[in-house]
C-alpha cells in the first residue's frame, strides 16, 4: 500500500518496455496502473469493468470499430465496460489506468500481451 505521495516522472523514469502495465496502487478494489506503449495494441473489450485511461506525457488514438478518439496530455477518456476498443500511439505515451484489480490488460483476448500478473512498482 502506498502510505505517501507518488512522483510521476520518477515512476515512469523506473521502467521502458511497453504494454506492460506497473501497479503503482490499490484502492478499494481499484488499482492505478501506469504503462507506456507505442504502436498499435490489440482489438479487446472487458466485459465486467470499465477502464480509464489519463495521459500523463505524449498523445494517442483510443480507436473504436466506430470512430476514434485523440487523447493529449491531461486528457482522460473512460472505456465503457463490453465496448471494444484499441490504443493505438505513433510516438511513446505514458498512461495511467484506474481500473479493477482484476482487470486483464488485454480483456477477452489471450495474445503474447497479455500480462497476468503485473509487477507493483
Amino acid at each position: 500500500m502506498t502510505t505517501g505521495p507518488v512522483n510521476l516522472a520518477a515512476a515512469f523514469a523506473t521502467f521502458g518496455d511497453h504494454w506492460a502495465p506497473r501497479i503503482a496502487a490499490d484502492l478499494n478494489g481499484q488499482q492505478v496502473k501506469l504503462v507506456k506503449f507505442q504502436g498499435a495494441f490489440v482489438w479487446h473489450s472487458h466485459e465486467h469493468e470499465d477502464e480509464m485511461f489519463l495521459v500523463h506525457k505524449g498523445s494517442f488514438t483510443m480507436e473504436f470499430r466506430d470512430r476514434s478518439v485523440e487523447l493529449k496530455t491531461g486528457e482522460f477518456l473512460v472505456v465503457p465496460r463490453g465496448v471494444e476498443h484499441r490504443p493505438v500511439a505513433d510516438l511513446e505515451v505514458e498512461v495511467i489506468l484506474f481500473e479493477p484489480a482484476a482487470t486483464l490488460n488485454t480483456g477477452n483476448i489471450t495474445s503474447d500481451r497479455t500480462v497476468h500478473a503485473p509487477q507493483r512498482l
